[in-house]
């Protein structure tokens, strides 16, 4: 009755329903070429593995030990029914969970061994070496607490399971214990927490001083905008309502400082200088994400924020430490904005500060033709000292 109950189960068929669906995607999404390509000496493997492949294994290793449980079940009436003891099921049960240990340790060595090499890159900022060592502390304290409260667990399960020759003691109330396992986790959290709140304070709370190189990032579906500042050093102001076709940062050109900002492809960072990164998106939710920098934060329409860092080490450098000639850092949205959401990614280059200055000479300014044309600017000759100058104005 009950197997026929199961396989009358709405939930049962609905979830056999949902693995087939995903089994047939997988299979359509997966499935390579049956035969060997004319140059090949084999044909490709087909990669099974997937979210199907995975809850097939579990469902069937809880099938697995249900049947086992039924078997014992039975087994375990058997004798009863013929004058004999039943099995021991508290020692089953300290078994299992001593094996269930062994098993979860064994767990956790293979996921340190097989995806520790899995974690960030080598930190190339000077506030990322800070982060990455309050993660190393953080990580080590929970692994050892993990391992030792683990062990403790199971080993007591298994040492002290039900026997009829002992009775447990019953301790209601024990203030000493109370006092330890409340008071270190305590002073434990407090240190980290303390620690933690200096570090990001020294990270944001910097100031914004004059050496600082300023580059705005903003952001919009489904790319990154970047502009810098030109000779004079300042960004222009921008106005939401100048936004259009040629102006898509609507940068105000009311001001002089606008007239000499640069929009640029590829961020360009010079090496060991102060650099603040001005946040803004113009439609939803994006968030500027440079893993190798340590840098994170999210973009919000008609919110500005910013992000100081200093790159410590060049694009070059990396590529010779990670034997990667190919090697690029790079700008990253980590916010799931939409379809085309990968292709919100902009190479960042870290160099020397004469090659940054070489590459700064070379770019076009943020005011081209277009905008030139749109905005109904003319060009003014006047005489001054007996040299003619040119002279931009604005035609309202």
């Amino acid at each position: 009755m009950g197997f026929r109950k199961l396989i009358n189960s709405k939930k049962l068929l609905s979830f056999f329903a949902a693995f087939m669906l995903l089994g047939t995607n997988l299979l359509m999404a997966q499935t390579e070429a049956a035969g060997a390509t004319p140059g090949q000496e084999e044909a490709p493997k087909v990669d099974w593995t997937g979210v199907a492949y995975y809850v097939a294994i579990f469902f069937l290793i809880c099938l697995g030990v249900a049947i086992v449980g039924k078997i014992l079940k039975i087994y375990d009436l058997t004798l009863k029914m013929q004058g004999k003891k039943g099995i021991k099921w508290n020692t089953v049960m300290a078994v299992i969970c001593i094996v269930f240990l062994l098993v979860g340790l064994y767990g956790a060595y293979w996921s340190f061994t097989e995806q520790g090499s899995m974690t960030l890159p080598e930190a190339a900022s000077a506030h990322g070496v800070k982060i990455d060592e309050m993660f190393t502390v953080t990580t080590v304290l929970t692994m050892i607490v993990f391992f030792v409260t683990q062990i403790l667990l199971f080993t007591f399960l298994f040492q002290y399971r039900h026997s009829d020759k002992r009775r447990a003691h019953f301790l209601p109330h024990n203030n000493t214990i109370e006092k330890v396992w409340t008071i270190a986790p305590a002073i434990v959290l407090t240190i980290l927490v303390v620690f933690g709140f200096f570090t990001w304070q020294k990270i944001m709370n910097s100031e914004n001083l004059k050496d600082d190189i300023n580059i705005d990032v903003t952001g919009h579906q489904f790319a990154w905008e970047l502009r810098y500042p030109g000779k004079d050093g300042v960004l222009g102001p921008k106005d939401f309502r100048l936004v259009t076709g040629a102006n898509l940062l609507g940068v105000n050109f009311k001001k002089k400082s606008s007239f000499d900002d640069l929009k640029v492809d590829t961020m360009y960072l010079p090496v060991n200088k102060s650099i603040r990164l001005n946040i803004l998106a113009q439609d939803v939710i994006h968030s500027v994400y440079m893993p190798h920098f340590r840098v994170q934060l999210n973009a919000v329409p008609g919110l500005p924020t910013f992000f100081k860092f200093t790159p410590t080490i060049t694009t070059a450098e990396m590529r010779t430490k990670l034997d990667d000639p190919k090697f690029e850092y790079t700008l990253y949205c980590n916010k799931i904005c939409g379809g085309s959401h990968y292709n919100m990614q902009k190479v960042v280059r870290v160099v020397s500060e004469a090659e940054y200055q070489s590459w700064l000479s070379r770019q076009k300014p943020y005011l081209n033709d277009a905008l030139r044309k749109e905005l109904h600017f003319a060009a003014a000759n006047n005489e001054q000292s007996g040299a003619s100058t040119n002279r931009l104005a604005l035609n309202n």
